[in-house]
């Protein structure tokens, strides 16, 4: 049969460039090879022949969809898993043309907005509890030394953010994709601050206000249902954690003259967002932008720091430091993957089976492209341009002043 003749030379072909130790089995008991072993690290396993030109073209997103659609089932360890995956999407990549990072646009108007949120963060508040933290923090950790557990990476990030900020009491702080309330719980518990916390996911909201309640902090917090284009007033701070992918490349400029507008003139605004490492803003290598859009992130569009620098300043924003947390955010997402192995059982109790393969090979494959430099995270703090100079600290050291207090 022609499909067996192009499997047989497509296997001969990855032995012959890549020699790894992976098997695929069929589900008629043939078998190929791609290297030379004694027992594979991976093997996959083909249910149907309507898998096999998926696998003839193995991007990261043929690849996923396989995987999410029961075509094709693995076994191994996880993370050898995704460094097969991403083997054959390389050797998949090297046709002319493959490795272009394109840059795809999306309309952002607030009912796609609210959609897309709501798709990904209302799976359901019992399905994140099982693998985030106790604070529900579902945005990149800060490992001070490497080796802290999830929940105090978490704690030290938000408390990074908010010292960075030089939050003081009494101030005003809006925080913008406040996700499940952490940050502004924290703000006006350690901080003395009074916030708004804005966010489209209902689950969110509801988790939110509940928290804010039962730490009796209802009358410094306010939990909105909210679209950040539709906030009134003027804040001292503004902090945006994990939200600005999901504004829109064409919208940031926008974006931030909206966030300049809310500010007070002597204010201080926090950006942390994830970022491409395509100088065109380009998404995820190797296909993998694709299956994010299709299945996990629908509409996230990921500006290159320079695109986000220059959207600021458009904007009317001058951005003062720059934190690149890429290998925190590695980190991360290896303790979150692991987090998911382990409750595999009582995940799939509460979603699917696409929806529990959609998210493993999600987390365990971010991890892998944020080891590997294919995708980004900056913290920039920024405030309004144009003043003066010598308003800003002389140096960093107020940061880690502040921790060490």
């Amino acid at each position: 049969m022609l499909w067996e003749k192009k499997l047989a030379q497509w296997t001969t072909d990855v032995r012959t460039r890549a020699n790894m130790p992976a098997r695929l089995a069929l589900w008629d008991g043939q078998s190929y090879d791609f290297g030379t072993f004694e027992q594979p690290a991976v093997t996959l396993h083909v249910k149907s022949v309507a898998a096999v030109p998926l696998l003839l073209d193995p991007s990261l997103d043929n690849l996923g969809e396989a995987y999410v659609r029961n075509q094709i089932d693995v076994e191994g360890k996880l993370s050898d898993i995704i460094d097969v995956g991403y083997a054959l999407a390389r050797i998949s990549g090297d046709a002319p043309g493959k490795l272009q990072r394109v840059a795809r646009y999306f309309n952002h108007s607030r009912a796609s907005d609210r959609k897309s949120i709501q798709y990904h963060y209302d799976v359901s508040n019992d399905f994140y509890q099982l693998w985030l933290d106790p604070r529900m923090v579902y945005s990149c950790a800060y490992f001070e030394n490497g080796d802290e557990d999830l929940a105090t990476a978490q704690l030290r990030k938000i408390d990074h953010i908010l010292t960075k900020i030089q939050l003081q009491p009494g101030q005003t702080l809006l925080d913008i994709g406040c996700g499940w309330g952490a940050l502004v719980i924290r703000a006006a518990q350690k901080f003395g601050a009074r916030c708004v916390g804005i966010t489209l996911s209902k689950n969110q909201y509801d988790w939110a206000v509940e928290s804010v309640k039962a730490a009796g902090l209802a009358d410094r917090i306010e939990i909105r249902l909210q679209d950040y284009r539709d906030v009134k007033g003027q804040f001292d701070r503004i902090t945006s954690v994990g939200m600005f992918e999901h504004v829109g490349r064409d919208n940031l400029p926008e974006y931030f003259r909206r966030v300049q507008k809310l500010l007070a003139d002597d204010g201080v605004i926090m950006n942390h967002g994830i970022t491409s490492t395509d100088p065109g803003s380009g998404e995820a290598a190797y296909g993998g932008g694709e299956f994010i859009d299709r299945y996990v992130f629908p509409d996230g569009e990921l500006p290159h720091l320079s695109l986000a620098l220059n959207a600021m300043q458009e904007g009317g924003l001058e951005a003062f430091d720059i934190e690149n947390l890429r290998r925190h955010y590695a980190r991360t997402l290896r303790l979150w993957s692991d987090n998911y192995e382990a409750h595999a059982a009582a995940l799939r109790k509460i979603v699917d089976e696409e929806k529990y393969r959609i998210w493993r090979i999600y987390l365990a494959g971010c991890a892998y492209a944020f080891e590997n430099d294919d995708v980004a995270i900056y913290q920039i703090v920024g405030r309004k341009a144009g003043r003066q100079a010598d308003t800003l600290p002389w140096s960093r050291r107020y940061i880690y002043e502040g921790h060490a207090r």
